[in-house]
Formats: C-alpha cells, structure tokens, sequence
C-alpha cells in the first residue's frame, strides 16, 4: 500500500445544477483535501477519502455563493465541510472502478457511488510520479437537507433538484 498525497495545483472538484429548468450553472470548491492509500493501479482494496471546505464554493458570482453559504443551502458556519469516505471499491473494467461511500453534507450521510477512470501515471518535470484519477457522480441535493428553491411564474423552478460533481485528482506518491 502506497499513500499518495494531493496535487492541489492540478486537481479540481466541481459541480453543476440546472437553473431555471433550462440551463446549467457550474461552480467549484477551490479548497479541499484528498487521501488516498492503495495501489493507483488498482484501486481495490484502497482507503479514499475527499474533505471539502464549503467556504471555498466559487460559483462566479459573489452573491449566489453567499446565499449557497447561507442557511437556505450549506449553512457553512454550523457545517463547513463536505465529506465523502470510499466503503466499497468494485474493478468495472481496466481501469474503472464504482468507488462507493459515504457522503457527508451538512448533517447528513447517504450512500453514494463514483465513476471512476484511472488516468495513468507520469513523471512530472521535477522528477516525481503523478498519477491521476477522474470521479463523477449525481446526487440529488434534497436528500442532504438543501431544499430552498423558488416557483418560477412561468412553471417549474428556480434550481434544479440533481447535482453533478466531478473531481479531477493528481497525487503523489508520499
């Protein structure tokens, strides 16, 4: 087993969500922390973990970022991170896995799974081995307690119920 440390510089976790019913809005968390301890080939039998500072949320606008800080989404101040702990690791093909866990958001936990593609491993310009992981998933927000929304007068709704995250990972062996 091998411990690899996040490569913040070149890693990313973002989101988006439909707005309006017809549109999609991306943000981002800028600040986060990734543990994995494993073999990158194969992630099976691996220890993953993400912990993610809410306060970091950069969605290119200062206001929605407020109001997604608020207690009407995150409520940052009482829960200012979002966890997620790999409980199960199943191969799906060469260099796929389903990574399945627990997702911690604000305060509460469900069972949630990854897609994820392994991307390889290389050795950057200073002589250290990268390797690289890409994650999706949907969750549906409604379910970790974030239900403020808004009717539109035209029908529908101001935000979508499904969000999609994707985490983009560099690490290095420790």
């Amino acid at each position: 087993m091998t411990k690899f440390n996040l490569d913040a510089a070149h890693s990313t976790i973002d989101f988006s969500v439909k707005h309006m019913m017809v549109s999609k809005v991306k943000g981002s968390f800028t600040n986060f922390t990734a543990d994995l301890d494993g073999n990158a080939e194969d992630l099976t039998g691996a220890t993953i973990s993400l912990d993610i500072d809410v306060k970091s949320i950069n969605s290119n606008n200062g206001d929605r970022d407020n109001h997604l800080l608020s207690g009407d989404f995150f409520d940052a101040d009482t829960y200012p991170s979002i966890k997620f702990i790999a409980t199960d690791i199943k191969k799906t093909d060469d260099g796929e896995y389903d990574v399945t866990g627990d997702l911690t958001i604000k305060d509460v936990t469900k069972t949630v799974t990854f897609d994820v593609e392994y991307g390889g491993k290389g050795t950057n310009p200073w002589g250290q081995e990268v390797v690289a992981f890409s994650a999706d998933t949907k969750v549906n927000r409604k379910e970790f307690g974030l239900t403020w929304n808004q009717a539109l007068e035209t029908g529908g709704v101001l935000v979508g119920e499904d969000i999609k995250i994707t985490v983009e990972l560099e690490l290095n062996p420790a």
